[in-house]
């Protein structure tokens, strides 16, 4: 079985690439499960990872592929939080979404993007948006 983390923000071209990256991951698998995180930086009003309509998208995507998903959230420091349940859930995989850069900004990964792949011993996907609909 494999097991990834799929780091998601509030957008949906972006929740759409890595939907597509995941799927073409969890083909070649015997089993997946995946687990689907979004970090509130401030959530005042108690939102909850349902609302979220990237992540509502993800879910039917890959639970329509067959994929178990889960559905997992917090507040604070996204990177921090990525790499929390990354090692609490032991994943195989972290997936998550790169941001279009400035020429000079393109050297550089997003803050983020940066922090997760320094910080793991774990594979990190980083994915682009999609701007069709799918």
């Amino acid at each position: 079985m494999v097991r990834i983390l799929l780091a998601l923000d509030d957008e949906i071209p972006q929740a759409r690439a890595q939907t597509n990256a995941i799927r073409d991951i969890v083909d070649t698998a015997e089993s997946a499960e995946v687990y689907i995180l979004h970090v509130f930086s401030d959530n005042p009003e108690g939102a909850s990872v349902q609302q979220v309509e990237a992540v509502r998208e993800a879910q039917e995507r890959l639970e329509s592929a067959g994929v178990h998903v889960n559905l997992l959230e917090a507040s604070g420091s996204s990177s921090d939080e990525i790499l929390r349940f990354a090692d609490e859930y032991d994943v195989d995989q972290i997936c998550v979404g790169g941001r279009k850069r400035s020429p000079t900004g393109k050297a550089l990964f997003g803050s983020v993007t940066q922090d997760v792949i320094l910080g793991t011993h774990r594979p990190v996907l980083v994915c682009g948006s999609t701007p069709e609909e799918e």
